[in-house]
């Protein structure tokens, strides 16, 4: 694949980064290209060794294809056919290939490839069947065999070149107009019209002869002669028989072709044959008109039909005129040749662009694009140019009354499927319900076919035009452009590019101006910011404070309405309780850990995101706080940019920091019960002392992890972003600035990789373990103290007087010692104890460890230099450096070895 590099550089100018991304790996995999450096190294170098493709040098590229070509006749005839279907890019097409004949090394590649690939398709071929059976190349096939091979041979190309007929094809477009639009069918001409051809201007041919035969025309005098053959050229030229010219039937999209009765002088043959092209270029302009003037065909052709008419009828009234002369015996057939000859560059022309469109089944904007191209080829033509410059005008008049109605008013009146812009039918509503809609991208969509060339590079600006107006119309105000003028075809695109650009400008400022200040988005932002990325403090204490005993609950267990007023109470007793939009904020139960959401958000566009969102919810019950999320209710417009894919990612981050801020309590309420377990007689320090240590660095892990995601990615994240939308000019700046943001959080914050996640995910449970043997420790040392305590009180006790409260504290004795009974396990011997103590600190030290050497391998190799924040706080007086420095070594031992 090597010898490629250069000559893949050529078409990539044309590629955006997706799409050079995509056709890379395609090309690989065609290729069997396996192993090696990857398709990033190929992507690296189209990216970087980017060259303009020049329009010039088509031709020479298609001479040099020719010339390496080993049948240079069928290459050139493959080549104009294409041509006149208008097929885009295949002048780049074919100058990459030119390139490609002058690389060596690639064509021996490519040939290997083929003959590779050649083997392969016949190997499978080997264990099929083929319905016919053709004799080896041993033994000799008989007359017999050879001919009953041609007639199947014969059927099946004949089969596959029959086109299809113009009743055929009106029904195909027509039912695929009604299956997109089922409440607008296309409007259909009656049957008559194409049943009564004698109503066609174009000729009526016959299997047999009409009248009696007649003297033939050789025989009569050289006067006689031209005089007949006058009066037949002018009957020919307006499409009815002569008598001694007669039209032969056409087939398709054939040319119409004359036979001259071969009695007739060779002289005066040669200036008739001179003069039919005219009637053949007729014909065709007639048969076009007739059948592209059908609704089904669009408003396009039907304008450009309309136009080729309006010159039709300057060249029925020149034939009227020379017939005129003709009665009064004063056209000769050299003046009949004089006159004529004006008129047939133009009935070329004409006839070349009805071929063209015919053949390339062009509608809509492909037709536009044909004219268009038609027009700049003749530039060293005025006439030709300006007929050209006059067929395009009158057939983009449609066409652009639809693009004026979409720029200047977001409204798409498109009944034949013409536009480049394509309306779908979506659901503003379902933003907010599935986390992976694409109304924004997918609302309205381009159709690349149907882009006028001259309006390609305006493409995305009219898309985007028509989008930001349609938002503002559908949320109930009525916008149009100030600027609205009409848009018209010219050479100087300069022209309609400066009124689709104005139409721009004002779509975006309205809209962003609406989001902004009407809607307020970014303190819609700044509310979902104190609640999701926990910038509250004050809210969260009460929050979490009040939620504790119902969140310890299995979520099956937990009552959502006592949540929600359990919220609604801590946000009335907060500052949050100043927020606006406060009452936005609800409780989702989650059907999954957090875990599993973030598999889900990076399933999205992925083969594994239809297996994942079916998936069943885990077996395993899930607490309340393992379930527990925010959500917040956000209406169009703003959904378009707090959509539910935005969400996800803000319930991913909350998610995150609320189980980090969970664990931090936990390990301060054993603070808080070691202080108080300080108190009782320790059977040993040693141990007592080890777990406060460990308890202390699991505190300090966790704070710092806290502080890392809070102050040092989401507020300067958050910072950045806010400025980025005060200089957004459009909503798709807002669109990829709030996304980057969500991104770069989420990448931050480690929830984009898996390994350290799961590393992450070791360590909260370490910790989450640790504070529950610590608790039950604890509890075990204040029920023992307790009972001593009973029982020197028990006998000190005297008098009936006491009775009653001997029988109290039998009963707390009891209970004790049940209580000690269920805790049995938290006994332990000091040895035993110690050992648990000591596994803990081996377990979280040995991952936090691993986490470390991870962070600072993706922070060197990756370039997440922000995660090396993490090393410095974690690591701040050196305790871990020389460890890691010696998994480093070992690490790159191994890969040395």
């Amino acid at each position: 694949m090597q010898p490629a590099h250069g000559t893949l550089l050529i078409s990539s100018e044309v590629m955006s980064e997706f799409r050079i991304h995509h056709d890379v790996n395609e090309l690989l995999g065609l290729l069997n290209v396996r192993g090696g450096d990857g398709a990033e190294v190929y992507i690296d170098l189209l990216q970087k060794n980017r060259t303009a493709y020049v329009t010039t040098t088509a031709h020479s590229a298609k001479v040099k294809m020719a010339e390496h070509s080993k049948t240079p006749e069928d290459f050139l005839r493959k080549y104009d056919e294409l041509k006149s279907k208008n097929v885009r890019n295949l002048d780049p097409l074919v100058y990459l290939l030119s390139k490609l004949t002058e690389d060596k090394e690639t064509l021996k590649f490519l040939q290997q490839n083929a003959k590779e690939r050649s083997e392969m398709s016949a190997n499978a071929a080997s264990g099929t069947t083929t319905s016919y059976n053709i004799p080896t190349t041993s033994s000799k096939m008989s007359m017999q065999e050879l001919e009953e091979l041609r007639k199947k041979l014969g059927n099946v190309t004949a089969s596959s070149n029959v086109p299809q007929s113009s009743e055929v094809i009106r029904k195909m477009l027509r039912d695929r107009h009604n299956k997109k639009n089922p409440t607008q069918p296309n409007p259909v001409f009656p049957n008559w019209v194409y049943d009564r051809p004698a109503l066609i201007g174009d000729f009526i041919t016959s299997p047999t002869p009409v009248g009696d035969p007649v003297v033939a025309i050789g025989t009569m005098p050289l006067a006689a002669q031209e005089q007949a053959l006058v009066e037949d050229l002018l009957y020919v030229l307006i499409g009815v028989d002569g008598r001694d010219i007669t039209a032969q039937p056409v087939l398709g999209r054939q040319s119409r072709s004359f036979i001259v009765d071969p009695s007739l002088d060779m002289s005066i043959k040669e200036l008739v044959n001179r003069i039919l092209p005219v009637a053949s270029c007729y014909s065709t302009i007639t048969r076009f008109t007739e059948e592209k003037s059908s609704f089904e065909y669009g408003q396009v052709n039907h304008a450009l039909t309309a136009a080729m008419r309006t010159l039709m009828k300057e060249y029925l009234i020149l034939v009227t005129q020379l017939e005129h002369l003709h009665r009064q015996g004063m056209l000769s057939l050299q003046k009949l040749w004089f006159y004529i000859q004006p008129t047939m560059r133009t009935m070329e022309i004409l006839a070349s662009i009805a071929t063209s469109v015919d053949k390339g089944e062009c509608m809509g904007g492909s037709t536009l694009s044909l004219l268009h191209d038609r027009t700049f080829n003749y530039t060293g033509d005025s006439q030709a140019q300006e007929l050209c410059l006059y067929l395009t005008k009158a057939a983009s008049v449609p066409y652009f009354e639809i693009l004026e109605k979409w720029i200047y008013r977001g409204i798409i009146k498109d009944p034949y499927s013409e536009f480049m812009v394509e309306e779908h039918e979506l659901q503003k509503e379902k933003i907010q319900e599935d986390y992976n809609d694409k109304y924004w991208d997918q609302r309205y969509t381009i159709v690349q076919h149907r882009i006028p060339s001259f309006l390609q590079k305006m493409a995305d600006k009219i898309l985007n035009t028509g989008k930001y107006l349609n938002v503002v119309r559908e949320c109930g105000r009525d916008v149009t452009c100030p600027d609205a003028k009409e848009v018209l075809y010219t050479l100087k695109e300069r022209a309609y590019v400066e009124q689709i650009e104005k139409a721009y400008y004002y779509a975006s400022k309205v809209l962003l101006d609406f989001l902004m200040e009407e809607k307020e988005l970014v303190s819609r932002l700044r509310s979902i910011k104190h609640y999701f990325l926990m910038d509250k403090g004050d809210f969260f204490v009460h929050f979490m404070d009040l939620t504790e005993e119902e969140l310890k609950k299995p979520v099956d267990d937990i009552i959502p309405p006592r949540l929600e007023a359990l919220l609604e109470l801590a946000l009335r007793m907060s500052t949050a309780n100043t927020d606006p939009f406060k009452d936005d904020l609800k409780i989702d139960l989650m059907p999954h850990d957090v875990i599993t959401q973030l598999l889900r958000v990076l399933a999205i566009d992925t083969k594994q995101e239809k297996a994942i969102i079916n998936a069943e919810p885990t077996e395993v019950s899930l607490s309340g706080l393992e379930a527990f999320s925010f959500d917040y209710i956000v209406k169009w417009p703003l959904s378009l940019i707090i959509n539910r894919k935005a969400l996800t990612r803000y319930q991913m981050l909350f998610r995150h920091m609320f189980y980090c801020k969970h664990v931090e309590r936990l390990l301060c309420n054993v603070w808080i019960s070691n202080k108080a377990a300080k108190q009782y007689s320790l059977h040993s320090a040693k141990w007592f002392a080890a777990a406060f240590a460990l308890r202390q660095r699991m505190l300090n892990f966790v704070q710092n992890i806290q502080y890392y995601m809070m102050f040092e990615v989401n507020e300067p994240t958050w910072h950045i972003m806010e400025n980025n939308l005060k200089s957004a000019s459009n909503i798709d700046d807002v669109l990829c600035h709030h996304t980057s943001f969500l991104d770069n959080c989420l990448k931050d914050c480690m929830l984009t990789n898996p390994e350290l996640l799961r590393i992450f995910s070791k360590l909260m449970s370490v910790c989450v373990m640790f504070t529950n043997c610590m608790q039950r420790f604890t509890h075990s040392m204040r029920v023992d103290s307790e009972m001593k305590r009973l029982t020197l009180e028990h006998g000190t006790m005297e008098g009936s007087s006491a009775s009653a409260e001997r029988t109290e504290e039998a009963e707390k004795k009891r209970l004790a010692s049940k209580f000690l009974a269920e805790h049995v396990d938290a006994l332990q011997s000091d040895s035993g104890f110690e050992a648990t103590i000591s596994k803990f600190d081996s377990n979280f030290s040995t991952l936090l460890l691993e986490l470390l050497d991870k962070l600072s391998i993706y922070s060197t190799n990756d370039c997440e230099h922000s995660m090396i924040n993490i090393i410095y706080r974690l690591d701040f007086n050196g305790f871990y450096t020389e460890r890691l420095e010696r998994m480093a070594i070992e690490r790159s031992q191994k890969t040395a070895a």
